[in-house]
């Protein structure tokens, strides 16, 4: 009898420390989670989805076959790229409607699909950039091109800044790119890589389209890249964008005056006009020092923005 109730008692204890250890885990577990809850450095409702890879995508009027593996996934990591890097994205869209209406006319009169308006979103982001082999402004052309296309550019001035100049070169250069290789998506290749490097690498892989190539990274992506802006740019709330008209940028409007002398002192000659250095310069970034020398004589036009 007493053996029993020594037995009963031990299993007793058993049974509540049993309990007890498990209600102990239990609140632990509780507490970690509530713990990992108020750690979460992002809302509740954020969310980082995979993107679903639209199937009618073209540019410049040639489909772009995302049916092909290696193209998809090519497009697809330049639609999540330029989709989940946020500022950038809404600064794109702020820029654009700011200098789109600049350079969409010049494409039009040149006969450049209005989707080469991209190739300058994605070589400069529309602004005036130096690129690491000194390739400036918002179509990155080198100094060479430049001078071979009739840009003034030294010390002085610099016209790969001006924007309606230099958007003339790039459309003289696709032009003769899509000549010379018979596509638009091989003139765009052929802007990244060059006409002679493009040339070499049909030589050597014997194919005649952009997308059966094999080329280097950066041109690899350049094209998937321009399809991705303007799939984004196109559709901004598709990718989560959301802004107001008077969110994005606009151009100050302004009004041209002719030069044909030198200028010794920019910034006493912008007081004159009313303005000052900074202002004159920010309308006119080809000029590049505080003065414009000028000995030929040439007509320059700079714009003055105009008073409200």
């Amino acid at each position: 009898m007493n053996n029993s109730v020594k037995i009963l008692g031990l299993v007793a204890i058993v049974i509540i420390s049993s309990l007890l250890i498990f209600a102990s885990k239990t609140k632990t577990v509780e507490e970690s989670n509530k713990t990992n809850e108020s750690d979460k450095n992002t809302s509740e409702t954020y969310q980082i989805r995979a993107l679903k890879v639209p199937l009618n995508l073209e540019f410049a009027g040639e489909h772009v076959p995302t049916e092909k593996a290696d193209i998809k996934e090519r497009v697809d990591r330049e639609l999540l790229v330029n989709t989940y890097w946020q500022s950038n994205g809404l600064l794109l869209f702020k820029r654009t409607h700011k200098y789109f209406p600049i350079i969409e006319p010049i494409l039009e009169k040149n006969g450049i699909p209005n989707d080469f308006k991209y190739l300058a979103v994605i070589e400069s982001g529309l602004q005036n950039v130096t690129s690491p082999a000194g390739a400036k402004g918002f179509w990155q052309i080198m100094k060479g091109t430049g001078r071979e296309n009739g840009l003034e550019i030294n010390d002085n001035v610099d016209e790969r800044y001006h924007l309606e100049k230099a958007t003339q070169v790039a459309c003289d250069y696709l032009n003769a790119a899509k000549k010379r290789f018979g596509s638009w998506t091989m003139a765009a290749a052929a802007y990244n890589a060059g006409i002679k490097g493009i040339a070499t690498k049909i030589e050597t892989q014997k194919v005649t389209n952009y997308y059966d190539l094999l080329l280097g990274e950066e041109t690899q992506r350049y094209v998937p890249r321009m399809v991705a802006l303007k799939e984004i740019l196109t559709n901004p709330t598709k990718y989560g964008f959301l802004f107001d008209t008077e969110d994005l940028y606009k151009l100050t409007p302004t009004k041209i005056i002719k030069v044909d002398t030198a200028i010794s002192n920019i910034a006493i000659f912008s007081k004159k006009l009313g303005i000052n250095y900074k202002v004159l310069k920010l309308h006119n970034p080809w000029l590049r020092e505080n003065k414009l020398n000028n000995k030929s004589r040439k007509l320059y036009q700079l714009k003055i923005p105009i008073e409200n």
